[in-house]
């Protein structure tokens, strides 16, 4: 099976009353451990690349890295999605470079700017048989090249997205309903809620239309702990009630981001490798647990939290 576009998987995971996992990929362990844990529960996905990734591992890298995933499970679907696009020029590279889904988030500028800047993006991605997401509201909290202040941040204002959607034509649209960016998502002691009032209120504006979440990980504690017993220091890192998450897929949310999860699996993993290994020093022996340990993370994301095992 080749690479494919979201649109039909979004259909059926809305129908369904699931979502489909977006988990942003920036080597080869972690392609490895997502496409897996997808193949044996049988799972659509999307493996995201993030500006900062594509930095980070270079474009052809990452994209033939996720034709090799194509290759070794042909029985799953597969996208390839520019993860928080942040002009048209960085999309139109990875429409060109081989993706099949972008997004574009001009989310920071005025309603009007936002708009112009994604019918640009949606007009070139469509000629070229690609599919466009967009986002409108702003999540606070910092992850690979986005940072965005408390005090930036805001909730989607469900009077705005009818008239977004049309004007623009995307394909899907990113919403702010108190989901955050990073490992630190609420403050200790809080009871995190997710805006479930404000999904209602934009799927009745948008009847069918495939909503997607952004800064949903978790937060495992047990990889929290993992990281501060193995000499790490990441006091106060809650994530979203994975709960929470599994009555969005049940709504209209199609697509839930998660990125933070994986790299605390993997950081947890060879922290406590090299405590317990200080000798070691060949990569392999330290990635294997750590991809092992991102596997069944992904495992129970697609059984328990997106509910899109056996979906494929």
């Amino acid at each position: 099976m080749a690479l494919v576009t979201s649109k039909e998987m979004f259909e059926k995971a809305y129908a369904g009353g699931y979502a489909v996992g977006a988990f942003n990929v920036n080597n080869m362990e972690i392609v490895q451990a997502i496409t897996e844990a997808c193949r044996e529960e049988k799972a659509p996905v999307i493996l995201q690349v993030s500006k900062g990734a594509r930095a980070y591992a270079n474009h052809t890298y990452l994209v033939k890295l996720v034709e090799a995933a194509v290759i070794e499970c042909p029985e799953i679907p597969i996208v390839l999605h520019l993860d928080h696009g942040d002009s048209f020029e960085t999309c139109k590279s990875c429409i060109d470079g081989g993706f099949t889904s972008v997004m574009i988030d001009a989310s920071s500028k005025p309603f009007e700017e936002n708009i112009e800047i994604t019918r640009k993006v949606v007009e070139y991605a469509h000629a070229h048989g690609v599919v466009v997401e967009a986002e409108l509201g702003a999540l606070a909290g910092v992850e690979d090249e986005v940072n965005v202040s408390a005090e930036s941040a805001h909730y989607t204002r469900p009077e705005e997205v009818e008239e977004f959607v049309t004007r623009t034509g995307c394909d899907s649209l990113a919403i702010a309903i108190g989901t955050s960016h990073g490992a630190y998502k609420f403050k200790p002691g809080t009871n995190p809620q997710l805006r479930f009032d404000i999904l209602e209120e934009v799927s009745k504006k948008l009847p069918n239309f495939p909503i997607v979440l952004h800064g949903s990980s978790s937060v495992p504690q047990e990889y929290v702990k993992m990281v501060n017993e193995n000499g790490g220091k990441m006091p106060g890192a809650i994530g979203v009630p994975e709960e929470q998450l599994r009555h969005a897929a049940e709504l209209a949310v199609c697509k839930i981001n998660i990125d933070s999860d994986l790299r605390l699996a993997m950081t947890g993993t060879i922290r406590k490798f090299y405590n317990e290994h200080p000798d070691k020093f060949d990569p392999r022996e330290y990635l294997k647990p750590a991809r092992a340990n991102i596997k069944e993370l992904v495992r129970h994301k697609l059984v328990n939290v997106l509910g899109c095992a056996g979906k494929a």
